[in-house]
């Protein structure tokens, strides 16, 4: 009777240690499995936004030659029901040191084209190659003015083949000037992780692979600063948010 009721005894303390160590790996952070989420949402302006100004290009015939029609700022673009364009939507708080990738290989591109960079608004990792176009037949000049990041002042004539650079910290954003034809202006977000987007004319974003979790999502404007939030994400879930920016008078 003692024996067999020592050996029900054993048998349960079996079972509750194999239920515990099962436990335990459901739980520990990176064992349940490797599901991500994504985070898609809209970014717009509320108010009346500026009128885009005309950009002379008189002092540089070969510029004026290349457009029918004088050329928009790119400053404030917005759809007829407010979708703000060219906003930078990134994860500023939240993930682990390890979530912080090795940069894509693939460079990212900013083209001199028609005497204005495209596009207006560029987005890369720090330590990810900038590759710079000049596709136009006169010559450029691209000057980023960072704050925290290396300073560079790189001249294209035409013809002259592409080139490539990086930045090394996070930096949102960096303002690039052309010095010969002072209308050019774009800007240059570098990020320290790969959870970023831009928005394009529909004012829309979309993150994807975001480890579940709690973050701080950040959205950047040129002209109407930071705006944040909080969200909370699990995995396999797609959640949906919005940002919503206000005009100002003149603004």
């Amino acid at each position: 009777m003692y024996v067999e009721y020592f050996s029900r005894m054993i048998v349960a303390a079996a079972i509750l240690t194999i239920s515990e160590a099962a436990d335990s790996v459901k739980t520990q952070p990176g064992k349940e499995s490797n599901a991500t989420a994504s985070l898609t949402g809209i970014v717009k302006l509320e108010g009346t936004p500026p009128n885009p100004t005309p950009i002379s290009m008189a002092k540089e015939p070969s510029c004026a030659k290349m457009h029918n029609v004088p050329p928009m700022t790119e400053e404030v673009i917005t759809d007829k029901n407010g979708a703000l364009q060219n906003v930078i939507v990134y994860v500023a708080e939240g993930l682990a040191d390890s979530a912080s990738a090795s940069p894509p290989s693939e460079p990212v591109v900013i083209d001199q084209k028609a005497c204005t960079y495209h596009p207006h608004v560029v987005a890369m990792q720090a330590n990810q190659k900038i590759r710079v176009v000049n596709s136009d037949q006169t010559s450029h000049n691209i000057h980023p003015l960072p704050r925290f990041n290396r300073e560079w002042n790189k001249s294209q004539p035409p013809g002259q083949p592409s080139f490539e650079e990086s930045f090394a910290r996070e930096e949102i954003a960096i303002p690039v000037k052309c010095n010969v034809h002072p209308w050019m202006r774009a800007y240059i977000a570098v990020l320290r992780n790969p959870y970023f987007a831009v928005t394009g004319k529909e004012g829309t974003f979309d993150i994807k692979k975001l480890p579940p979790g709690t973050y701080t999502i950040s959205a950047w404007h040129e002209k109407y600063g930071n705006t944040s939030q909080t969200v909370s994400i699990a995995a396999n879930e797609t959640k949906t948010i919005a940002f919503t920016f206000k005009a100002r008078p003149g603004r």
